[in-house]
């Protein structure tokens, strides 16, 4: 199995002089391919700040991260723009849905973003409109769905470019118990199909049972439970 996910030594800081906070702290992560891993942690611990160094989205005062083996250090605004078209997934606490696209049409734009061609995308989003239940959904457009359906659509918009990981960062917090268990086992479910990994960040510890290791974010590091 290859890493799909590499951070070490990951530091993020805030201000200067007396006033520097540390978000995060020689904080070391390794997600592999096939791994759903969760992270937990109050408000206010740097999950979003995490989230936003492993998405490329954001860089760290010191450390490394790789995604999929390719280190994020000197890579300009462009060439992380790419990467993170081309190697990671987002799915957010609301899907984050374009209200004027069709279900199939979310994917297509996530695809021809990737520069993936015209018909391979075609055939990409079927099988993924198929295998999470949405084919007789994909004409219809975000405001005629339930919360469940659009998560779902998500879902399947965050695999379309076959990132190596996909990042979900709180995906189930506008679901009910029902719905929220439902779109966790999609996720977990993709990861093994595709043979891929993800990383969740939440605060539902009713979601960690699909999980294959559920981690705490404490004073800017990770811990394992």
């Amino acid at each position: 199995m290859s890493t799909m996910l590499e951070m070490k030594q990951v530091t993020k800081t805030y201000g200067d002089g007396d006033t520097t906070l540390a978000v995060l702290r020689k904080l070391d992560l390794s997600v592999r391919s096939g791994e759903f891993v969760a992270v937990l942690g109050p408000s206010g611990s740097g999950k979003s700040t995490f989230l936003s160094a492993a998405g490329a989205l954001l860089t760290p005062t010191s450390g490394e991260i790789r995604i999929d083996g390719e280190s994020l250090h000197g890579k300009s605004a462009q060439e992380l723009t790419e990467l993170r078209l081309r190697r990671i997934g987002f799915m957010f606490q609301s899907a984050q849905l374009l209200p004027y696209l069709k279900v199939e049409e979310q994917l297509l734009y996530v695809a021809k973003q990737a520069k993936l061609g015209g018909r391979e995308a075609k055939e990409r989003a079927a099988v993924l409109l198929q295998r999470l239940g949405l084919w007789e959904r994909r004409g219809h457009y975000p405001e005629q769905l339930s919360g469940g359906e659009k998560q779902r659509v998500a879902i399947a918009r965050a695999w379309m470019n076959k990132p190596a990981i996909l990042l979900a960062d709180e995906p189930t917090a506008s679901l009910d118990l029902a719905r929220g268990r439902e779109v966790v086992q999609m996720i977990a479910g993709e990861v093994r199909s595709e043979g891929k990994a993800a990383v969740m960040v939440t605060h539902d510890e009713r979601m960690l049972e699909w999980c294959d290791r559920v981690l705490h974010l404490e004073d800017g590091v990770l811990v394992g439970r």
